[in-house]
């Protein structure tokens, strides 16, 4: 059961701050004296109001409709209380003094002011884990109790804060207002739009582990990072006393071994994932033709799935090699090689290791593989023929056989292949037949 031992409303800080507030027993702000004082509720979230204009400021936003703009930055609200706090931001009225970070009103500079300090007063009961903020503390104990109370009228799909659920509607009515200024791309939400400029359209890392000093490009891979050194497991499932140190292992553990949840299940090779997003991702390798065609290299005209995969590409004809080690002059195109690299030549990092035949491998993803092997486990199984695979890269070499499609091109005599494999072995042959071959060996 989740405590919160903080004063929550003006009930308990008159005559009830020193009891403790059961908010498993409270609405969904977590205050139970919130059915006398908030009479008005919204009836698509739940929320509670003190005053019926409240509640009617607070229905446009679910509408969607945002008439207020601001004349600085031509950003939109949907009532005017928002863009008049909104307005705080350029006039400069609280200002943080250390960052010169500018909020709303004095208690969002107050919280952040914490983060500078290293103050955090809020501590949950379950776990010990501390916040800045009241309402971060109200929004971790929801992963203890499971509560969900913000439901999609579309979908019924349910979220445990207000935020998530007003981004997930713009699923259905397919609203992107976030464009990207450098490829023109629309997002449904501004921090998908800062990760896909951070990871897409900049290099730069300023956030470094003191244990390894490996760089990350945002603070949250930086924090994922550090529990690999210290071990940390904040996420704990309810139902038995395993702990992991991802909100995504959890989620499997739950689904594996608890059956809570849903899995989404690929048709065509039954693999499963446990979320739509991982699995959106997985039916794009069983596309014949890449349905990106903007991500095409301006150098030989190769179609990619995604701009990582052309970023990485395009340092074949650059020659590019971002990636340097610190303890010697070498330099790699990926990090996967620099990674490798650090292990063997440096002894830096962990080796995965076979417990079986002993052999290594730099990643985890690879020794789950090679261990399929020993198990003589063959997931991949192919929807033409009874064949089946250890990868699901093997059963996507297999598919050709069963199709007439033949999308790789020998660039100089222009003859057909199924597989990327031959037509490499093709290419030896055809540039020594044509007396390429002392060409290509000086490139």
């Amino acid at each position: 059961m989740f405590i919160l031992n903080t004063v929550c409303c003006y009930a308990c800080y008159a005559g009830e701050s020193s009891r403790e507030v059961n908010t498993s027993e409270a609405d969904v702000t977590g205050c139970q004296h919130n059915d006398k004082l908030k009479p008005y509720v919204c009836t698509v979230c739940e929320k509670r109001f003190r005053w019926k204009s409240e509640l009617k400021d607070h229905k446009l936003r679910h509408t969607l409709k945002k008439i207020f703009v601001c004349r600085y930055c031509e950003k939109y609200f949907a009532t005017f209380h928002c863009l008049r706090s909104h307005m705080n931001i350029h006039t400069r009225k609280y200002q943080c003094v250390e960052c010169g970070k500018c909020f709303q009103d004095s208690q969002a500079l107050a919280q952040h002011k914490r983060r500078h300090s290293g103050e955090k007063p809020f501590e949950c009961t379950i776990c010990s884990k501390r916040f800045t903020a009241s309402l971060e503390l109200v929004l971790h104990g929801r992963i203890h109790s499971g509560e969900k109370p913000y439901k999609c009228h579309v979908c019924e799909k349910a979220f445990s804060n207000s935020g998530n659920l007003y981004r997930h509607t713009r699923v259905h009515t397919g609203d992107k207002p976030y464009k990207c200024s450098l490829c023109s791309r629309d997002f449904s939400d501004l921090s998908s739009l800062k990760r896909h400029e951070r990871h897409v359209h900049s290099d730069r890392r300023p956030h470094d582990c003191h244990h390894c000093g490996k760089l990350f490009k945002c603070s949250g891979e930086l924090k994922r990072h550090d529990r690999i050194h210290t071990a940390a497991k904040p996420y704990s499932c309810r139902h038995c006393s395993d702990r992991f140190g991802r909100r995504d292992q959890l989620k499997t553990h739950l689904l594996k071994s608890h059956n809570e949840g849903t899995w989404f299940r690929c048709h065509k090779c039954q693999k499963k994932f446990n979320c739509s997003g991982h699995l959106k991702k997985h039916l794009l390798h069983h596309e014949v033709v890449k349905p990106y065609v903007s991500y095409d290299c301006c150098y030989c005209g190769k179609l990619f799935k995604g701009s990582y995969d052309l970023k990485c590409h395009v340092r074949i004809h650059t020659g590019a090699k971002p990636y340097s080690c610190r303890h010697c002059s070498d330099c790699f195109m990926r990090h996967s090689q620099l990674k490798t690299h650090l292990l063997k030549s440096h002894n830096e990092g962990t080796w995965f290791r076979c417990h079986r035949c002993d052999k290594k491998f730099s990643c985890s993803g690879h020794l789950k593989r090679h261990l399929l092997r020993h198990e003589v486990v063959k997931p991949y199984v192919c929807s033409e023929c009874p064949k089946r695979f250890y990868t699901a890269s093997e059963l996507k070499s297999h598919q050709p056989v069963h199709s007439d499609v033949k999308p790789f091109c020998c660039g100089l005599c222009g003859t057909d292949f199924k597989n990327k494999y031959h037509v490499k072995s093709h290419y030896k042959r055809c540039s020594d037949d044509l007396g390429f071959s002392d060409v290509l060996a000086s490139r």
